[in-house]
């Protein structure tokens, strides 16, 4: 199975971040978000296993109140209903991979 570039939109989330769904199956979700330095994305939960990739720029990550910088090539990673949220330090890119898919991204 292939995914191209035409294939899923941009969405803008409330935050201003820049997400953009790159392909998915039932068990298996891969979205690329862009950031600005300043944005937030709020500490939260989901019942999702996540990994999230730091492309380019710089993040201060929070997963279950423990706080690490990190940079490109570098990455997190949480547990389903683990509470965690980033803090973009430099304009940069990230890469979240879920596991299942996240209904509520495809409505």
């Amino acid at each position: 199975m292939f995914f191209t570039q035409n294939d899923f939109q941009p969405k803008k989330l409330d935050n201003g971040v820049t997400r953009t769904i790159k392909g998915y199956t039932d068990d298996l979700m891969v979205c690329e978000l862009v950031w600005k330095k300043g944005q937030t994305g709020s500490v939260h939960t989901h019942p999702h296993t996540q990994c999230g990739y730091i492309i380019s720029g710089k993040f201060e990550a929070e997963v279950n109140g423990n706080k690490q910088i990190l940079g490109p090539g570098e990455c997190f990673y949480t547990k389903p209903n683990e509470a965690h949220g980033l803090v973009c330090l430099e304009d940069g890119t990230t890469l979240d991979v879920f596991t299942p898919k996240r209904e509520d991204f495809l409505k």
